[in-house]
């Protein structure tokens, strides 16, 4: 959350801390696990701080790292509050659920996703679903709810995901977002919950008989620690009200709200979550590294996007998401916005110029939107949510993909084609 990316120049050769970084958390957990367990935050803020040593006492723009830095605290105070609040939220399922029943959670979290954003609807659901499929998770279905629930369901309102948030604090009308982008988030959602269905049906058919007719079906949902939704009200609020409101007065009502939900939630509630900080812990010190070593690859692309020679929807579509994957996707979102309207003349910096854009070429704004919302899902670090849903799962003992598998085997092979054919009857 913040402003467009400067259009700062910067030597090619300060992107190489972030590629090493991509490198380090794709082949650590796989090549060298014991290191990397131990020794990922000092990796990291190594990287991070070859960067701001550039733009310290190279280039001299320390006002980059100011700026960046102020990005990182909004996006921790909003990622650690929501993690908190919901862990303070217990749903006790009961039984082994159907493949239906799961395609209706994935679809209803996508909805919530509108409503409570994409990292609450994460934070508030991975534990339940876990649960309601523990006698045969995998890491498919990891994988599917991090697609669905944490990226591609929240593209309905700017409380869905960051880049939409900021499209509406530089001057997108809030209900814009819905009236435009509906359309591809049902043939998203609707060819992400057919393949689905699909995995789950075959894996629900290998469960031994035993789990398919005495468990299934069976659910029993009990909730506790329903006051903490009125915490979660309040860091949507904040959120919401962000520009409106002083300097830092948005993180800190975010964290006095999640210190409010860990004091007041019964410990019991804690236990049956096992809630523990080591998912927060390891989201904050590996974003770190990446928003910080992230600004010379987002101050290039800055400088050279008007020369990219983009000018239909689809080639935004594309660019957009192809950034979106592997660079955080909200200042992605406001690089390629403020390409897009530099070709009709306009300012990003202008809510009335915005405005013109989302009037005059509203195809290319959509395409933007949707482009970094959606292939925000393609590796575990192009939107905050990811990795803290990898990070739970690992701390309930459940499988999910390292990075390259991550990549390889359901990024590329079927998350892409879904975006291709929305990319081809949208934007073509």
């Amino acid at each position: 959350m913040g402003s467009a990316v400067s259009g700062q120049s910067v030597s090619p050769l300060m992107i190489l801390p972030f590629a090493a970084l991509l490198v380090a958390i794709a082949a650590g957990p796989v090549f060298y696990p014991r290191f990397w367990h131990h020794h990922y935050p000092k990796v990291s803020v190594g990287l991070g701080l070859i960067t701001a040593s550039y733009y310290i006492f190279v280039s001299h723009t320390p006002e980059r790292l100011v700026h960046v830095g102020h990005e990182y605290l909004s996006f921790i105070a909003l990622i650690g509050s929501l993690f908190v609040v919901a862990g303070g939220v217990h749903i006790t399922v009961k039984g082994e659920s159907t493949p239906l029943l799961n395609v209706l959670f994935l679809f209803v979290g996508g909805v919530i996703a509108n409503v409570i954003g994409t990292t609450g609807a994460s934070m508030l659901l991975i534990r339940p679903w876990i649960r309601m499929n523990k006698y045969r998770i995998t890491g498919f279905h990891i994988v599917f709810f991090i697609f669905i629930v944490s990226n591609v369901g929240g593209c309905l309102t700017p409380i869905g995901d960051p880049p939409l948030f900021l499209g509406y604090l530089r001057g997108v009308p809030f209900w814009w977002v819905l009236e435009r982008c509906w359309p591809m988030w049902a043939l998203a959602m609707g060819l992400l919950l057919a393949v689905f269905f699909v995995f789950d049906l075959l894996n629900f058919l290998k469960a031994p008989k035993e789990i398919r007719t005495e468990h299934a079906g069976a659910e029993a949902w009990r909730f506790q620690g329903m006051h903490n939704l009125l915490f979660i009200a309040v860091i949507l609020a904040a959120v919401l009200f962000n520009k409106h409101l002083p300097l830092l007065l948005p993180e800190l009502i975010m964290v006095a709200a999640a210190v409010l939900s860990f004091r007041t939630t019964p410990v019991q509630v804690h236990e049956a979550n096992d809630f523990n900080f080591e998912p927060i812990k390891e989201v904050s010190w590996i974003f770190a590294g990446i928003f910080a070593t992230m600004i010379p690859a987002l101050d290039y692309l800055g400088m050279h996007a008007g020369s990219l020679g983009l000018t239909s929807p689809l080639q935004f579509y594309f660019a957009t998401g192809a950034l979106s994957a592997f660079l955080d996707n909200a200042p992605t979102y406001l690089t390629f916005l403020s390409a897009e309207m530099g070709l009709h003349h306009l300012s990003v910096d202008s809510a009335s110029d915005v405005l013109k854009a989302v009037e005059g070429y509203p195809m290319e704004v959509v395409a933007i939107s949707v482009g970094a919302v959606f292939f925000g899902a393609m590796t575990y670090i192009g939107n905050g949510p990811n990795l803290m849903v990898k990070s739970i799962s690992e701390q309930s003992r459940v499988h999910s993909p390292a990075f390259i598998e991550y990549l390889y085997k359901y990024g590329l092979t079927i998350l892409l084609p879904v975006l291709v054919i929305v990319g081809l009857v949208f934007f073509r």
